[in-house]
């Protein structure tokens, strides 16, 4: 199979699909790669790795998409790259398609077959191919956070830490999950005083034994919520539903009643985000304000610690797109389930439930589209 590795175009992605050591391990498997000149440069990967490790470079992404079978990225394709790809092309990367009309209509047009990374699964039901981009997320939402909370970002201007005779700031985590987990431990390791709400109970225990009780658990609810934000300094959205948008849990009633200058970090605005006056940031541009609250929405917030992301990223998908090169995509999705559980939209339909419940489009069955496709 001949790979391609078009550069990011995203605002301030610097991000790369492959490293030259995955490079090296596709053509190892017999596989091919182009990659387009100086996609892996700002963070270290120059062209001359990507040779040393037998990839071919291309001058423009529009020659990486003529020619190649599989287009692998790390973020959702923009317009002008949705329009390049072309009936059959595999597309293996985030997507993020619930909130995200424009994209998924430009998909549909394609007849391409877009495989999600962030829908994948494993044989424990988490997440494996979003989760090292969650771990990434979480740690630097604090990191995020703390800095805008500073007064000459429009914060408040409150130490997280705290220091002696002065109490540490208050830190509020919506969500259990990958993301939730990472923010608490960071924030923790900062000297904040932590609460952290999700709706599982067993979540909820299973996070006071990791942490020995260093931080506070509520269950997640609109009541608890609107109670605990208004003596927060920070507050962290980390709700995920796989596939679907984000669930609005913070409302702008609410934003009256916090402290001003306090910050919200919403790591779920890839989805929709789960404020409901989130709309997307980029590291350019990365807060504003309403009501007196800050807000970082920033779409793409594992871009800005580049290289430790991209070297995670193919830690973990790696091993998926060696099955999909080695297998071709229909056998590969058909002998494993976590993988196909990826495929979001296959040669003009929508094959994941979420995004199309969430869009209006009718889900066709995974099976069959993969068999007559194929």
């Amino acid at each position: 199979m001949l790979i391609g590795v078009p550069k990011e175009i995203k605002n301030h992605e610097y991000r790369v699909g492959l490293t030259p050591a995955a490079v090296r391990e596709l053509i190892a498997h017999g596989h091919k790669v182009m990659v387009q000149s100086q996609a892996g440069l700002a963070i270290g990967f120059a062209d001359e790795h990507y040779l040393q490790a037998g990839a071919v470079l291309a001058s423009s992404a529009e020659e990486v998409f003529a020619h190649t079978d599989m287009i692998v990225k790390v973020k959702e394709p923009q317009p002008v790259e949705c329009r390049l790809l072309r009936p059959g092309q595999v597309l293996f990367t985030y997507l993020h398609l619930a909130p995200d009309p424009e994209q998924t209509a430009l998909l549909l047009q394609s007849d391409a077959v877009a495989i999600a990374y962030e829908t994948v699964t494993d044989e424990r039901g988490g997440l494996p191919l979003l989760a090292p981009m969650s771990e990434v997320a979480g740690r630097m939402a604090i990191q995020a956070g703390a800095h805008a909370l500073e007064k000459a970002q429009g914060g408040r201007g409150v130490l997280l830490g705290g220091v002696p005779g002065v109490p540490p700031g208050r830190v509020v985590v919506i969500g259990g999950g990958v993301v939730g987990l990472n923010a608490a431990r960071v924030a923790l390791g900062m000297g904040a005083d932590v609460t952290l709400l999700d709706k599982s109970l067993p979540r909820l225990k299973e996070i006071d034994l990791v942490f020995r009780g260093q931080i506070k658990t509520l269950v997640s609810n609109a009541a608890n919520i609107d109670e605990i934000i208004r003596d927060a300094d920070l507050v962290v959205g980390a709700v995920l539903v796989p596939g679907a948008a984000a669930p609005k849990l913070v409302t702008r009633a609410m934003l009256k009643h916090m402290k001003a200058g306090a910050v919200l970090v919403d790591v779920a605005i890839d989805q929709g985000g789960c404020f409901e006056t989130s709309h997307a940031t980029t590291h350019q541009d990365p807060t504003y304000v309403v009501d007196g609250v800050v807000h970082y929405c920033v779409a793409n917030m594992p871009g800005g610690v580049a290289r430790t992301s991209t070297l995670a990223l193919n830690n973990a998908t790696l091993p998926y797109t060696l099955e999909l090169a080695d297998k071709g995509w229909s056998v590969a999705l058909l002998e494993n389930i976590h993988l196909r559980h990826g495929l979001n939209i296959c040669r003009g339909n929508v094959t994941y439930a979420a995004v199309a419940r969430e869009l209006g489009y009718p889900v066709v069955d995974v099976l069959d589209t993969i068999k007559s496709s194929s």
